[in-house]
């Protein structure tokens, strides 16, 4: 979706190692193509197994999880030792209780990420996020991702189709 693909892309742009964890062939087609280094779709493999395989048993230091529900629990069974699991949505409708016991034994940090709060708590990290994001679109290095402009009168089904996870990347909707 359009927040995975930023997310491959940051990743990239940040010098990670990224693995991206996708739902379908189309997703995971957008994934490879914007720079992911192994791409995992998991209705056809157990994305955990291929997170320890590809790390040699290290795990994943980041987890960036816009998806919730066993997208998280998952990410809590193949994160390493000290990496930080990034919750910045609930996509799969299920928001996860986490076990802060696990969390202490396997030595790991869970973050909310409510990006919408920085307007008020700290409105210069936008700017500055801004610019910066600017940037590296003006450079190349970002390359938002649009997969379907819309007019205003099927604005309702591009809303259903992103909500049903059938999206690669925003949806604009054009006024009329």
């Amino acid at each position: 979706g359009g927040v995975g693909s930023a997310a491959v892309q940051l990743g990239r742009a940040a010098g990670a190692r990224v693995i991206a964890v996708v739902g379908g062939p189309a997703k995971a087609r957008t994934a490879k193509a914007l720079g992911a280094d192994l791409v995992v779709d998991r209705r056809e493999r157990d994305f955990v197994a291929a997170v320890k395989e590809a790390t040699d048993g290290h795990g994943a230091d980041v987890v960036f999880d816009p998806v919730g529900g066993e997208a998280y629990t998952g990410s809590t069974r193949c994160i390493a030792f000290e990496g930080r699991i990034v919750v910045v949505g609930f996509a799969a409708g299920q928001v996860p209780t986490p076990a802060l016991n696990h969390a202490l034994v396997k030595n790991y940090a869970i973050l909310g990420l409510h990006w919408g709060l920085y307007n008020t708590h700290d409105p210069r990290a936008v700017r500055t996020a801004h610019d910066e994001l600017t940037r590296l679109a003006e450079q190349g290095v970002l390359r938002p991702l649009v997969s379907a402009r819309v007019p205003l009168a099927s604005a309702s089904d591009a809303v259903s189709r992103v909500a049903a996870g059938l999206s690669t990347g925003r949806i604009a909707v054009l006024g009329d």
